[in-house]
């Protein structure tokens, strides 16, 4: 039953911050550029090739070699570099997403661990207990519950 309060106090949170979900539309720009750019690139290495392909002269054939396969290499690398970020973009979004729900789900059960009453979660004088078996005063002073208190408790 806490978990369900939990969800929804962590659903309240959020939309008190009043944070816009990325937008379908922002990502589909990206897909769409990468792409374009893509295949324009793949277009001009085709065009200088067959602009190429047609004279027998080297002094004739680096025009071509220039404006088509460098320009055309130049915009497929752009297009494949923003198909990687768009890629990994949604990748990452989810598998943050993921992280988020499966720490949440761990909380939960560390909490409903600690809590289950066997005795395991507080110290003698019904102290909180640390990592390591050390109980925390009300002041912040540490102490180990098996020793007598030091000076000043």
């Amino acid at each position: 039953m806490e978990t369900h309060q939990r969800i929804a106090a962590f659903k309240e949170e959020i939309a008190g911050l009043e944070l816009s979900a990325p937008s379908d539309s922002q990502d589909r720009v990206w897909l769409i550029g990468s792409v374009v750019l893509f295949v324009a690139g793949l277009v001009t290495i085709f065009l200088g090739y067959w602009g190429a392909s047609g004279t027998p002269w080297v002094n004739e054939q680096m025009p071509y070699v220039i404006s088509g396969g460098l320009l055309g290499l130049a915009l497929a690398t752009a297009g494949a570099v923003l198909y990687t970020r768009y890629s990994m973009t949604r990748y990452l979004r989810f598998w943050l997403i993921r992280m988020v729900y499966e720490q949440r789900l761990q909380t939960d059960r560390l909490v409903e661990a600690l809590g289950a009453g066997d005795g395991r979660a507080a110290a003698p004088d019904g102290q909180p207990v640390a990592a390591g078996g050390t109980a925390v005063r009300e002041r912040g002073d540490v102490q180990r519950p098996d020793l007598p208190p030091t000076s000043g408790s």
